[in-house]
């Protein structure tokens, strides 16, 4: 059976310089419009998640509710895990790794440099950094999410709103 991870990195939020808390920065306006872009496009691709796990940081979550509003996913049904926004690429995998096995699409939204090496790290793929609300998708054939572990990972596609914006 295949699995199927869309790992995606939060879109753009406030300066950090301008509040206290780096968790707590929310989405710019643009930040706003990407998502729903990225959404509208996984949607145009027919790329259903049945699963959305987000960091707890306000800029990762946002990002996740508003591209579920575009894939007709419930808000009340994404799950946050902290450990995505500070537990480093260890982190993403003990969430991947815990995913339930009845999930066959789960889309996963974090912060870099954690994402970027994740992704790497699975697909041993040379990604360099995921641009914000960036989209890498990768695919494990005959394996349980409990089984995916660095290199066992198919590099299907990155996409960025900046690739979007300039194919139109």
């Amino acid at each position: 059976m295949k699995k199927t991870l869309i790992l995606v990195r939060h879109a753009a939020a406030e300066d950090q310089k301008m509040l206290g808390r780096d968790f707590d920065r929310e989405l710019v306006e643009k930040g706003e419009r990407d998502a729903v872009t990225m959404g509208k496009w996984l949607a145009e691709k027919k790329i259903y998640p049945d699963g959305f796990i987000s960091s707890s940081a306000a800029r990762a979550s946002q990002t996740a509710v508003i591209m579920a509003d575009q894939l007709r996913f419930s808000q009340a049904d994404i799950a946050q895990d902290r450990i995505l926004y500070d537990g480093g690429p260890r982190g993403y995998m003990s969430v991947v790794n815990s995913i339930p096995a009845d999930r066959e699409v789960v889309a996963l939204f974090g912060h870099n440099p954690d994402i970027s090496y994740f992704a790497e790290y699975l697909c041993d793929k040379n990604l360099s950094s995921m641009s914000k609300c960036s989209i890498v998708i990768i695919e494990f054939d005959n394996l349980e999410w409990s089984d995916v572990s660095g290199k066992t990972g198919n590099f299907i596609l990155y996409q960025s709103p900046k690739q979007l914006r300039e194919s139109i």
